[in-house]
């Protein structure tokens, strides 16, 4: 057998979205949609859930297209998964400040506002600069000395 004969025995598939594709742009010529839904289409093989809608929707108007090209293109849309984007999370800061800590801080500066190592660390306290646990120590140190 040749290569010829094998060609054909083999049944065409039917293609309902390039069908649809060529006659939107026999009846839309200059439409720049339906030519880019073209264009990927011969690129990617397929379109989306969305691209499909707008193809079927423009179809749709076509006065002399079958409707039986239209009900296809409906099918194979309806059988397409729908991807919904979840909605965003509330934005959170990246971390709470510790009142606590703050409250020391403010409590040593009442009583001594020039302290040099209680004024560093409340400048990285209003900037949003995480205290190590040695620094909140030295505070409640301080603290305690206060008392």
């Amino acid at each position: 057998m040749t290569g010829f004969a094998k060609n054909i025995n083999k049944k065409k598939e039917v293609d309902i979205v390039n069908d649809v594709l060529e006659e939107c742009i026999l009846a839309y010529p200059v439409s720049s949609f339906v030519i880019s839904l073209y264009k990927q289409y011969m690129q990617r093989g397929s379109l989306s859930k969305k691209q499909l809608e707008g193809l079927h929707s423009k179809a749709s108007k076509i006065e002399n297209i079958q409707q039986s090209k239209l009900a296809t293109l409906e099918a194979i849309i309806k059988k397409m998964p729908t991807r919904n984007k979840s909605e965003l999370p509330e934005n959170k800061p990246m971390f709470e400040k510790d009142e606590n800590v703050g409250e020391i801080i403010t409590t040593i500066l009442a009583k001594y506002p020039q302290h040099k190592r209680v004024l560093f660390l409340s400048s990285k306290y209003e900037n949003n600069d995480l205290l190590s646990t040695t620094e909140v120590d030295e505070l409640k140190k301080f603290e305690k000395l206060l008392k």
